[in-house]
């Protein structure tokens, strides 16, 4: 499967990741920069300087988003939230939180670290640009520095907007929840405010584009669609969490499972089982042992014509975290794990003994259920 993003670095045992996106984002900047803003506020300089001047301010917005993203991290350790890491993509950064906070307070100042990071950066480039002026260093160089002082500030003016999921929008959130005790309302509200303002940009954008501001357009249109769904997945996400919050896996398995054995056929596993019961994966027993699973995937890999030479033992995939979870697993875990290696069906043991299955299928409905016969709760107060 092809990775979409690339590991950097690790700082403090935060991961620093990059989605192949950022890499439009950084040419798109390195373009805009060099062809654009720095020859229309420096000029008189060459093709090429302003050239290296774009990757520069490129270079420095990515020191400059990651180091906002830090500072979101950093509040959140050591308030006790577990941190996956840190991502830059098209849009980007994402500080990636595998839970909610805790508290309004712990919102609040979390939230506010990423824009005060922006401008004390914002500061600190502001302070290099005049001292390199007194000093005689290159146009060039002091022109990068101007350059990230502004964007830092823009950066952090941009992300202030009371607009969830954007800074602003988690400062909202956090004095909505302290008024109303109400995260589930708190995030539906603050929501509606980052969706409504991912429409106005939307509406900008379209606006720029018939004026003949096609890349400033463009980008509006495209921050604006961003910002929409990451409000309403965003709260979408709370819903779910919410809901299967304390839930174990026991609850929703389905006990004993259809399996098959090793010796049999992969022409006897699709007749007799894939095409009678409809799974994708059956559990591999042997003498009561469970050995493993075997998916439509592994049986792709097996031209039709040799089907009838080769067993499942041949290819049987064995026990891992790919395809197995615990009897007292969590579930939002186990949603992440399906999520994440796209597997809709696991085997749940209890030790080293098959206990039963669990599906996709099965979480989704109980998550539908619970959020149909819940849907008030976000509406009190």
């Amino acid at each position: 499967m092809f990775e979409r993003r690339i590991s950097l670095f690790s700082l403090f045992g935060f991961k620093v990741k990059l989605d192949i996106s950022w890499f439009i984002l950084a040419v798109l900047i390195t373009w805009s920069l060099a062809t654009g803003v720095f020859p229309n506020y420096f000029g008189g300089l060459g093709k090429a300087t302003y050239w290296w001047m774009g990757a520069a301010g490129a270079v420095g917005l990515f020191v400059s988003i990651v180091f906002h993203e830090f500072c979101h991290s950093i509040v959140a350790r050591y308030y006790g939230l577990s941190m996956k890491g840190i991502t830059l993509f098209v849009f980007g950064g994402v500080a990636e939180m595998e839970d909610e906070p805790q508290s309004p307070k712990i919102e609040f100042l979390m939230a506010l670290a990423g824009p005060a990071s922006s401008v004390l950066l914002s500061g600190v480039f502001y302070l290099l640009a005049s001292a390199g002026k007194n000093a005689g260093l290159p146009v060039s160089v002091n022109g990068v520095l101007v350059y990230l002082s502004w964007i830092n500030l823009i950066l952090a003016g941009f992300n202030l907007v009371p607009a969830f999921p954007l800074d602003g929008g988690r400062v909202l959130r956090s004095i909505l929840w302290a008024a109303k005790h109400n995260l589930r309302w708190a995030t539906h509200v603050a929501s509606q405010f980052g969706s409504a303002f991912g429409i106005l940009l939307i509406v900008l954008g379209i606006v720029s584009f018939i004026s003949g501001n096609f890349i400033g357009g463009l980008w509006y249109f495209l921050i604006g669609m961003f910002v929409r769904g990451a409000s309403q997945m965003s709260y979408r996400q709370l819903i779910i969490r919410k809901a299967l919050a304390g839930e174990h896996v026991e609850r929703f398995m389905k006990p004993d499972p259809v399996t098959v054995r090793p010796i049999l056929t992969i022409s006897e596993l699709v007749g007799d089982y894939f095409y009678k019961y409809h799974y994708k994966m059956f559990p591999v027993l042997e003498d009561g042992r469970v050995l493993g699973c075997i998916s439509t995937r592994e049986v792709k890999e097996i031209p039709h014509e040799q089907w009838s030479n080769h067993k499942i033992a041949d290819l049987v995939k064995p026990c891992s975290r790919e395809n197995t979870v615990s009897l007292h697993e969590d579930a939002i875990k186990v949603l992440a794990l399906m999520n994440s290696t796209g597997n809709s069906r696991f085997m749940v043991l209890d030790g080293d003994k098959l206990a039963g299955i669990v599906t996709l299928k099965d979480l989704l409905q109980f998550l539908a259920l619970k959020i149909d016969l819940e849907e008030n709760e976000k509406f009190q107060l």
